[in-house]
Protein backbone atom coordinates (compact mmCIF):
# COMPACT_ATOMS: atom_id res chain seq x y z
CA UNK A 1 0.00 0.00 0.00
CA UNK A 2 2.82 2.40 0.89
CA UNK A 3 4.58 1.65 -2.41
CA UNK A 4 1.44 2.39 -4.41
CA UNK A 5 0.78 5.55 -2.42
CA UNK A 6 4.33 6.74 -2.93
CA UNK A 7 4.16 6.04 -6.67
CA UNK A 8 0.94 8.00 -7.04
CA UNK A 9 2.31 10.84 -4.92
CA UNK A 10 5.46 11.02 -7.03
CA UNK A 11 3.53 11.10 -10.31
CA UNK A 12 1.05 13.68 -9.03
CA UNK A 13 3.90 15.83 -7.70
CA UNK A 14 5.50 15.77 -11.12
CA UNK A 15 2.22 16.86 -12.70
CA UNK A 16 1.64 19.63 -10.17
CA UNK A 17 -1.25 18.15 -8.14
CA UNK A 18 -4.33 19.94 -6.85
CA UNK A 19 -4.99 21.70 -3.54
CA UNK A 20 -8.76 21.25 -3.88
CA UNK A 21 -10.90 18.22 -3.09
CA UNK A 22 -13.54 16.87 -5.49
CA UNK A 23 -16.20 19.00 -3.77
CA UNK A 24 -14.17 22.13 -4.45
CA UNK A 25 -13.15 22.68 -0.84
CA UNK A 26 -9.48 23.45 -0.12
CA UNK A 27 -7.36 20.63 1.19
CA UNK A 28 -5.95 20.76 4.71
CA UNK A 29 -2.43 20.48 6.12
CA UNK A 30 -1.83 19.92 9.83
CA UNK A 31 1.53 21.43 10.78
CA UNK A 32 3.11 20.25 14.03
CA UNK A 33 5.31 23.08 15.29
CA UNK A 34 5.72 25.79 17.97
CA UNK A 35 8.05 23.63 20.03
CA UNK A 36 8.71 26.10 22.85
CA UNK A 37 8.39 29.73 23.96
CA UNK A 38 11.80 30.14 25.63
CA UNK A 39 13.89 29.94 22.45
CA UNK A 40 13.44 32.28 19.48
CA UNK A 41 14.38 29.43 17.14
CA UNK A 42 11.60 27.22 18.49
CA UNK A 43 9.29 30.22 18.10
CA UNK A 44 10.60 31.23 14.66
CA UNK A 45 10.12 27.87 12.92
CA UNK A 46 6.37 28.37 12.99
CA UNK A 47 5.85 31.78 11.32
CA UNK A 48 8.65 30.89 8.91
CA UNK A 49 7.05 27.68 7.65
CA UNK A 50 3.54 29.13 7.69
CA UNK A 51 4.81 31.94 5.47
CA UNK A 52 6.37 29.42 3.03
CA UNK A 53 3.11 27.45 2.81
CA UNK A 54 1.08 30.64 2.43
CA UNK A 55 3.34 31.94 -0.33
CA UNK A 56 3.34 28.77 -2.44
CA UNK A 57 0.00 27.15 -1.53
CA UNK A 58 -2.26 30.10 -0.68
CA UNK A 59 -5.50 28.13 -1.16
CA UNK A 60 -4.57 25.39 1.30
CA UNK A 61 -6.23 25.33 4.71
CA UNK A 62 -3.62 25.07 7.50
CA UNK A 63 -4.18 23.83 11.04
CA UNK A 64 -1.30 24.46 13.44
CA UNK A 65 -0.72 21.88 16.15
CA UNK A 66 1.17 24.09 18.59
CA UNK A 67 3.20 22.28 21.23
CA UNK A 68 3.77 25.35 23.43
CA UNK A 69 2.39 28.88 23.29
CA UNK A 70 2.25 32.02 25.40
CA UNK A 71 0.19 35.18 24.95
CA UNK A 72 2.76 37.10 22.92
CA UNK A 73 3.59 34.23 20.55
CA UNK A 74 -0.11 33.50 20.06
CA UNK A 75 -0.83 37.17 19.31
CA UNK A 76 2.03 37.28 16.79
CA UNK A 77 0.80 34.19 14.96
CA UNK A 78 -2.84 35.29 14.89
CA UNK A 79 -1.94 38.76 13.62
CA UNK A 80 0.22 37.43 10.78
CA UNK A 81 -1.81 34.30 9.93
CA UNK A 82 -5.44 35.05 10.86
CA UNK A 83 -6.80 32.16 8.75
CA UNK A 84 -4.70 29.48 10.49
CA UNK A 85 -6.55 27.46 13.11
CA UNK A 86 -4.40 26.85 16.18
CA UNK A 87 -4.93 23.67 18.19
CA UNK A 88 -3.18 22.23 21.21
CA UNK A 89 -3.48 18.82 22.80
CA UNK A 90 -1.98 15.35 22.92
CA UNK A 91 -2.17 12.79 20.18
CA UNK A 92 -2.96 10.07 22.74
CA UNK A 93 -4.98 12.15 25.22
CA UNK A 94 -8.66 11.85 26.13
CA UNK A 95 -9.53 15.46 26.94
CA UNK A 96 -11.64 17.78 24.79
CA UNK A 97 -8.61 19.55 23.28
CA UNK A 98 -6.92 16.20 22.61
CA UNK A 99 -9.93 14.76 20.80
CA UNK A 100 -10.32 17.91 18.68
CA UNK A 101 -6.68 17.68 17.66
CA UNK A 102 -6.96 13.98 16.83
CA UNK A 103 -10.07 14.65 14.75
CA UNK A 104 -8.23 17.39 12.82
CA UNK A 105 -5.40 14.99 11.95
CA UNK A 106 -7.85 12.24 10.97
CA UNK A 107 -9.61 14.67 8.63
CA UNK A 108 -6.52 16.32 7.13
CA UNK A 109 -5.00 15.62 3.73
CA UNK A 110 -1.37 15.85 4.88
CA UNK A 111 0.48 16.00 8.19
CA UNK A 112 3.80 17.88 8.30
CA UNK A 113 6.26 17.79 11.19
CA UNK A 114 8.13 21.07 11.18
CA UNK A 115 11.87 21.74 11.53
CA UNK A 116 13.61 20.51 14.65
CA UNK A 117 15.28 17.56 16.31
CA UNK A 118 13.81 14.67 18.25
CA UNK A 119 12.98 11.05 17.54
CA UNK A 120 9.28 11.05 18.37
CA UNK A 121 7.33 8.37 16.48
CA UNK A 122 3.83 9.01 17.80
CA UNK A 123 2.69 11.23 14.94
CA UNK A 124 3.98 8.71 12.37
CA UNK A 125 2.13 5.87 14.08
CA UNK A 126 -1.08 7.90 14.37
CA UNK A 127 -0.99 8.93 10.71
CA UNK A 128 -0.24 5.36 9.60
CA UNK A 129 -3.12 4.01 11.70
CA UNK A 130 -5.55 6.47 10.11
CA UNK A 131 -4.16 6.28 6.56
CA UNK A 132 -2.89 9.86 6.48
CA UNK A 133 0.22 10.86 4.51
CA UNK A 134 2.93 12.58 6.53
CA UNK A 135 6.14 14.39 5.74
CA UNK A 136 9.12 15.90 7.56
CA UNK A 137 10.14 19.48 6.78
CA UNK A 138 13.68 20.69 7.55
CA UNK A 139 14.59 18.01 10.08
CA UNK A 140 17.91 17.10 11.70
CA UNK A 141 18.72 13.78 13.31
CA UNK A 142 21.57 12.28 15.25
CA UNK A 143 22.72 8.88 13.87
CA UNK A 144 20.78 7.19 16.70
CA UNK A 145 17.58 7.80 14.72
CA UNK A 146 18.56 4.96 12.41
CA UNK A 147 20.88 3.00 14.71
CA UNK A 148 20.60 1.01 17.93
CA UNK A 149 17.59 -0.36 19.75
CA UNK A 150 14.30 0.29 17.98
CA UNK A 151 16.00 1.43 14.77
CA UNK A 152 14.08 -1.05 12.58
CA UNK A 153 10.75 0.48 13.59
CA UNK A 154 12.01 4.03 13.15
CA UNK A 155 13.40 3.19 9.69
CA UNK A 156 10.11 1.60 8.66
CA UNK A 157 8.18 4.69 9.69
CA UNK A 158 10.64 7.01 7.95
CA UNK A 159 10.30 4.92 4.80
CA UNK A 160 6.52 5.41 4.94
CA UNK A 161 6.83 9.22 4.84
CA UNK A 162 5.69 11.03 1.70
CA UNK A 163 8.80 13.21 1.88
CA UNK A 164 11.73 13.99 4.15
CA UNK A 165 13.54 17.30 3.80
CA UNK A 166 16.63 17.56 6.01
CA UNK A 167 17.86 21.02 6.92
CA UNK A 168 21.50 20.03 6.34
CA UNK A 169 23.21 17.42 4.23
CA UNK A 170 24.82 15.61 7.16
CA UNK A 171 21.41 14.32 8.28
CA UNK A 172 20.59 13.67 4.63
CA UNK A 173 23.63 11.40 4.33
CA UNK A 174 22.82 9.68 7.65
CA UNK A 175 19.39 8.74 6.28
CA UNK A 176 20.67 7.80 2.83
CA UNK A 177 23.36 5.56 4.30
CA UNK A 178 20.68 3.85 6.40
CA UNK A 179 18.80 3.03 3.21
CA UNK A 180 15.84 5.32 3.81
CA UNK A 181 13.64 5.23 0.72
CA UNK A 182 10.90 7.83 0.41
CA UNK A 183 9.60 9.50 -2.77
CA UNK A 184 11.64 12.57 -1.80
CA UNK A 185 14.70 12.52 0.45
CA UNK A 186 16.46 15.84 -0.09
CA UNK A 187 18.03 18.89 1.49
CA UNK A 188 15.40 21.45 2.50
CA UNK A 189 16.21 24.49 4.65
CA UNK A 190 15.01 25.04 8.21
CA UNK A 191 11.52 26.59 8.13
CA UNK A 192 12.75 29.49 10.26
CA UNK A 193 14.48 30.89 7.14
CA UNK A 194 10.98 31.81 5.89
CA UNK A 195 10.30 34.16 8.80
CA UNK A 196 8.90 37.59 7.88
CA UNK A 197 7.30 38.75 11.14
CA UNK A 198 8.72 41.98 12.57
CA UNK A 199 7.83 44.07 15.61
CA UNK A 200 9.43 47.36 14.62
CA UNK A 201 7.62 49.36 17.28
CA UNK A 202 9.18 47.35 20.10
CA UNK A 203 12.46 46.83 18.28
CA UNK A 204 13.07 50.53 17.60
CA UNK A 205 12.06 51.44 21.16
CA UNK A 206 14.54 48.89 22.52
CA UNK A 207 17.32 50.21 20.27
CA UNK A 208 16.63 53.77 21.38
CA UNK A 209 16.63 52.78 25.04
CA UNK A 210 19.92 50.88 24.69
CA UNK A 211 21.61 53.49 22.49
CA UNK A 212 21.97 51.20 19.48
CA UNK A 213 22.38 52.84 16.06
CA UNK A 214 21.50 51.07 12.84
CA UNK A 215 24.37 48.98 11.42
CA UNK A 216 26.74 50.20 14.14
CA UNK A 217 26.37 47.31 16.59
CA UNK A 218 26.92 43.58 16.60
CA UNK A 219 25.15 40.98 18.73
CA UNK A 220 26.71 38.01 20.55
CA UNK A 221 25.59 35.00 22.56
CA UNK A 222 27.31 31.84 23.72
CA UNK A 223 25.64 28.58 24.69
CA UNK A 224 26.62 27.27 28.11
CA UNK A 225 26.65 23.81 29.68
CA UNK A 226 23.86 24.68 32.08
CA UNK A 227 20.33 23.31 32.71
CA UNK A 228 17.36 24.57 30.71
CA UNK A 229 15.80 25.76 33.95
CA UNK A 230 16.82 25.55 37.64
CA UNK A 231 16.60 21.97 38.85
CA UNK A 232 15.50 20.59 35.45
CA UNK A 233 17.53 17.62 34.23
CA UNK A 234 18.02 17.05 30.51
CA UNK A 235 16.29 13.76 29.57
CA UNK A 236 18.38 13.25 26.43
CA UNK A 237 21.28 10.79 26.45
CA UNK A 238 23.56 13.56 25.11
CA UNK A 239 22.73 15.82 28.09
CA UNK A 240 23.04 19.00 26.01
CA UNK A 241 21.81 21.08 28.97
CA UNK A 242 23.34 19.23 31.93
CA UNK A 243 21.87 19.74 35.38
CA UNK A 244 25.30 19.17 36.95
CA UNK A 245 28.05 20.45 34.62
CA UNK A 246 31.41 18.73 34.97
CA UNK A 247 34.55 20.75 35.76
CA UNK A 248 35.53 20.34 32.10
CA UNK A 249 32.18 21.70 30.91
CA UNK A 250 32.49 24.69 33.24
CA UNK A 251 36.02 25.30 31.92
CA UNK A 252 34.69 25.06 28.33
CA UNK A 253 32.14 27.78 29.08
CA UNK A 254 34.84 30.05 30.52
CA UNK A 255 37.19 29.48 27.58
CA UNK A 256 34.48 30.13 24.97
CA UNK A 257 33.34 33.29 26.76
CA UNK A 258 36.93 34.54 26.82
CA UNK A 259 37.00 34.31 23.02
CA UNK A 260 33.82 36.35 22.77
CA UNK A 261 35.15 38.94 25.24
CA UNK A 262 38.24 39.36 23.07
CA UNK A 263 36.11 39.64 19.94
CA UNK A 264 33.91 42.25 21.63
CA UNK A 265 36.96 44.18 22.83
CA UNK A 266 38.54 44.25 19.38
CA UNK A 267 35.25 45.37 17.78
CA UNK A 268 34.80 48.22 20.25
CA UNK A 269 38.41 49.41 19.98
CA UNK A 270 38.46 49.39 16.19
CA UNK A 271 34.98 50.70 15.36
CA UNK A 272 33.75 52.45 18.49
CA UNK A 273 30.53 50.53 17.86
CA UNK A 274 28.34 48.88 20.45
CA UNK A 275 27.59 45.26 21.29
CA UNK A 276 24.25 43.76 22.25
CA UNK A 277 24.28 40.52 24.21
CA UNK A 278 21.04 39.15 22.79
CA UNK A 279 19.16 36.09 23.96
CA UNK A 280 18.38 33.22 21.63
CA UNK A 281 17.31 31.18 24.63
CA UNK A 282 16.03 32.53 27.92
CA UNK A 283 18.30 30.25 29.93
CA UNK A 284 21.47 31.94 28.65
CA UNK A 285 20.62 35.52 29.57
CA UNK A 286 22.19 35.50 33.02
CA UNK A 287 25.11 33.33 31.95
CA UNK A 288 26.00 35.64 29.06
CA UNK A 289 25.94 38.65 31.36
CA UNK A 290 28.08 36.78 33.88
CA UNK A 291 30.58 35.42 31.37
CA UNK A 292 30.76 38.14 28.71
CA UNK A 293 29.51 41.48 30.03
CA UNK A 294 30.58 41.54 33.67
CA UNK A 295 34.28 40.57 33.29
CA UNK A 296 34.94 43.22 30.60
CA UNK A 297 37.10 46.21 31.55
CA UNK A 298 35.04 49.37 32.27
CA UNK A 299 36.16 51.21 29.12
CA UNK A 300 34.83 48.33 26.97
CA UNK A 301 31.85 47.48 29.14
CA UNK A 302 30.29 50.91 28.61
CA UNK A 303 29.86 49.97 24.92
CA UNK A 304 28.19 46.64 25.72
CA UNK A 305 24.54 46.15 26.72
CA UNK A 306 22.84 42.98 27.94
CA UNK A 307 19.16 42.67 27.06
CA UNK A 308 17.40 42.29 30.39
CA UNK A 309 14.20 40.65 29.18
CA UNK A 310 13.46 37.77 26.83
CA UNK A 311 12.17 38.96 23.51
CA UNK A 312 9.87 37.38 20.96
CA UNK A 313 11.11 36.31 17.52
CA UNK A 314 9.46 39.30 15.82
CA UNK A 315 11.27 41.86 17.98
CA UNK A 316 14.52 39.94 17.51
CA UNK A 317 13.98 40.05 13.74
CA UNK A 318 13.44 43.81 13.85
CA UNK A 319 16.68 44.40 15.74
CA UNK A 320 18.72 41.83 13.79
CA UNK A 321 17.63 43.57 10.58
CA UNK A 322 19.34 46.73 11.85
CA UNK A 323 22.44 45.08 13.34
CA UNK A 324 25.80 45.03 11.57
CA UNK A 325 26.55 41.33 12.18
CA UNK A 326 25.14 38.59 14.38
CA UNK A 327 27.78 36.43 16.10
CA UNK A 328 26.21 33.47 17.85
CA UNK A 329 27.03 30.05 19.25
CA UNK A 330 23.37 29.11 18.61
CA UNK A 331 22.03 28.73 15.04
CA UNK A 332 18.64 30.41 14.93
CA UNK A 333 19.59 34.00 15.69
CA UNK A 334 21.80 33.75 12.57
CA UNK A 335 18.88 32.30 10.58
CA UNK A 336 16.56 35.15 11.60
CA UNK A 337 19.32 37.63 10.79
CA UNK A 338 19.91 36.17 7.32
CA UNK A 339 16.18 36.25 6.61
CA UNK A 340 16.40 39.98 7.31
CA UNK A 341 19.49 40.62 5.18
CA UNK A 342 22.12 40.76 7.94
CA UNK A 343 25.51 38.97 7.82
CA UNK A 344 26.28 36.35 10.44
CA UNK A 345 29.06 34.34 12.06
CA UNK A 346 27.96 31.03 13.56
CA UNK A 347 30.58 29.80 16.02
CA UNK A 348 29.15 26.32 16.27
CA UNK A 349 29.69 23.20 18.37
CA UNK A 350 28.57 20.17 16.38
CA UNK A 351 27.76 18.06 19.45
CA UNK A 352 24.67 20.27 19.84
CA UNK A 353 23.44 18.65 16.57
CA UNK A 354 24.36 18.59 12.88
CA UNK A 355 22.07 21.57 12.21
CA UNK A 356 25.14 23.84 12.16
CA UNK A 357 25.99 22.55 8.68
CA UNK A 358 22.96 24.20 7.08
CA UNK A 359 24.94 27.42 6.74
CA UNK A 360 27.58 25.67 4.64
CA UNK A 361 24.83 24.02 2.60
CA UNK A 362 23.43 27.41 1.58
CA UNK A 363 26.85 28.76 0.61
CA UNK A 364 28.03 30.50 3.79
CA UNK A 365 30.79 28.11 4.85
CA UNK A 366 33.31 30.90 5.47
CA UNK A 367 31.01 32.32 8.17
CA UNK A 368 30.80 28.94 9.92
CA UNK A 369 33.53 28.68 12.57
CA UNK A 370 33.92 25.82 15.06
CA UNK A 371 33.89 27.37 18.52
CA UNK A 372 36.69 25.36 20.11
CA UNK A 373 39.03 24.81 17.16
CA UNK A 374 38.90 28.34 15.74
CA UNK A 375 41.45 30.78 17.22
CA UNK A 376 39.95 34.07 18.31
CA UNK A 377 42.17 35.78 15.73
CA UNK A 378 40.28 33.95 12.98
CA UNK A 379 36.95 35.05 14.46
CA UNK A 380 38.16 38.65 14.55
CA UNK A 381 39.49 38.36 11.00
CA UNK A 382 36.14 37.03 9.77
CA UNK A 383 34.21 39.83 11.49
CA UNK A 384 36.41 42.55 10.06
CA UNK A 385 36.36 40.99 6.60
CA UNK A 386 32.59 41.49 6.72
CA UNK A 387 33.09 45.06 7.95
CA UNK A 388 35.74 45.90 5.36
CA UNK A 389 33.37 45.21 2.45
CA UNK A 390 29.91 45.31 3.95
CA UNK A 391 28.05 45.58 0.62
CA UNK A 392 29.76 42.37 -0.52
CA UNK A 393 28.71 40.64 2.71
CA UNK A 394 25.12 41.79 2.19
CA UNK A 395 25.23 40.48 -1.38
CA UNK A 396 26.43 37.14 -0.04
CA UNK A 397 23.43 37.04 2.30
CA UNK A 398 21.09 37.88 -0.58
CA UNK A 399 22.52 35.08 -2.73
CA UNK A 400 22.22 32.52 0.09
CA UNK A 401 18.62 33.52 0.79
CA UNK A 402 17.74 33.32 -2.90
CA UNK A 403 18.91 29.70 -2.85
CA UNK A 404 16.90 29.04 0.34
CA UNK A 405 13.72 30.31 -1.31
CA UNK A 406 14.46 28.30 -4.44
CA UNK A 407 14.58 25.20 -2.23
CA UNK A 408 11.34 26.17 -0.51
CA UNK A 409 9.60 26.55 -3.88
CA UNK A 410 10.78 23.09 -4.91
CA UNK A 411 9.62 21.46 -1.67
CA UNK A 412 6.22 23.15 -1.83
CA UNK A 413 5.74 21.89 -5.38
CA UNK A 414 6.10 18.37 -4.06
CA UNK A 415 3.79 19.08 -1.13
CA UNK A 416 1.19 20.22 -3.66
CA UNK A 417 1.65 16.91 -5.46
CA UNK A 418 1.12 14.91 -2.29
CA UNK A 419 -2.06 16.87 -1.60
CA UNK A 420 -3.29 16.05 -5.08
CA UNK A 421 -2.55 12.33 -4.84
Amino acid sequence: MHTRRHFIASITAALGGSVFAADGKPKTIVLQSAWDTVNIGDIGHTPGTLRVIEEHLPQVNVVLWAMKLDERVTAMLKARFPKVEILQGKIDGKGEKDLKLQEAIQNCDLFIRNSGMGQDLSYMKFCTKHGKPYGLFGQSFFPTMVQGEGAAERIELLNAASFIYTRETKTLNILKNAGIKTPVLEFGPDGCFGIDVRDDERGLATMKKLGLQEKKFITVQIRTNTPKAPGVDDPRPEKLNPLHPTPQQIADDERRAAKYRELVTRWVKKTGGKVLISPETIKEMGHNKRLIHDPLPPEIQKHVVNLEYFWNADEAASIFARAHTIVCHEPHSPIIALANGTPIIHTYSEFHSPKCWMFKDIGLGEWLLEMDETPVEKMVETLFAIDDDYPAAQAKVKKAMAYVHECFAKSMKHVKGVLGA
